[in-house]
């Protein structure tokens, strides 16, 4: 039998790879509505959602499981996909929505918005954005300007977040009820999310979703240099700010309902990319299923591991988090090599 070109043989292992992270995203949403502290039967679920009879398992199906499976999955996506994007921009692979300022920057703006707007909530996704944007475009201009290091990006990223988080402790300091329950949202978690809350969010998730996967065949031109992406007619500035216009929609939209959970968008695409390669299309979609799978399925063991008692989220994603980013830097030789 004749053999595939490589071009094929490649996309019909993405497809597959694809077609996988589908069912592992959807068997992983399915099994957050089935499982908790109290299991329900599929058909209580099913019951739950299209029967109008007000019972014990509609409440919590309704309120509580769909609206936290719906948070995972969406944020998972998100910020993968702003790391992706991240990553790209700044030609950095330790770079990271949680690692640059992005996620401590839509924090911020979150919670200024909380104290001057406390009853206004779908104006927090959009501040979010704003922060999360300022966050990035200030490391994109430290990298422009000083031709930095990877290891002194990440420096720099973690001294804007301390920044950051500096400011939010000041708005706590003066309005100590902007944000009930601080806490559990510096440490990032899904626990009492509602529909009222994903509902703007997700009006900016999807369609910055479907922008970034557009753009992957100019993604890809970015990443091959400034100078050849210039030559083959692409306004590299212009696409940097769009990109890092798109990851600050998704990063802070996320964070606005899931808190400041972090190393998502850098463990996923990592992994991602030994599955798929660097083609930023492959890579995005990929993201997106597996920050999905990732998140959502932590989210559940959280909740599952240590019952009665719940671990939020956030700290699970630390714990794996933090040892693979010192993997990472180990990987780079201490960052001597240029970013």
């Amino acid at each position: 039998m004749k053999s595939l070109p490589t071009s094929s043989i490649q996309r019909s292992n993405h497809n597959f790879i694809v077609l996988c992270l589908l069912g592992l995203f959807l068997a992983v949403g399915t099994l957050s509505l089935l499982l908790g502290p109290e299991s329900i039967a599929p058909g209580q679920v099913l019951q739950g959602l299209f029967d109008p009879a007000d019972t014990i398992a509609r409440r919590i199906v309704l309120y509580v499981r769909l609206p936290r499976t719906l948070a995972g999955l969406l944020a998972g996506a998100a910020l993968a996909c702003a790391g992706v994007i991240v990553q790209v921009v700044l030609s950095n692979p330790l770079a990271a929505p949680s690692t640059i300022g992005v996620n401590s920057g839509a924090g911020l703006a979150a919670a200024l918005c909380c104290a001057l707007l406390p009853t206004n909530l779908t104006a927090v996704p959009f501040a979010a954005f704003a922060g999360a944007f300022l966050g990035a475009v200030t490391v994109l201009a430290i990298a422009q300007r000083t031709g930095a290091s990877r290891l002194t990006l990440v420096l720099a990223g973690l001294a804007i977040s301390g920044i950051f988080s500096a400011g939010v402790d000041t708005i706590l300091t003066f309005v100590p009820e902007s944000l009930n329950g601080y806490s559990d949202f510096r440490i990032g978690g899904l626990d009492g999310v509602s529909l009222k809350q994903l509902k703007p969010a997700a009006l900016l998730i999807l369609p910055a979703l479907l922008a970034s996967l557009s753009l992957h065949n100019e993604l890809d031109l970015l990443a091959l240099g400034q100078e050849q992406a210039q030559a083959l007619g692409l306004s590299a500035k212009k696409l940097r700010l769009a990109a890092l216009g798109l990851s600050s929609v998704l990063a802070g939209a996320a964070v606005s309902f899931c808190g400041l959970i972090g190393f998502v968008g850098l463990m996923v695409p990592h992994i991602m990319r030994r599955l798929v390669g660097e083609e930023s299309g492959p890579l995005l979609l990929t993201c997106a299923l597996g920050g999905g799978v990732v998140l959502c399925g932590c989210d559940l063991l959280a909740r599952l591991l240590f019952a009665p008692y719940e671990l939020p989220v956030g700290i699970l994603m630390s714990l794996l988090g933090g040892p693979f980013f010192i993997w990472l830097l180990l990987r780079s030789r201490g960052g001597r090599h240029s970013g």
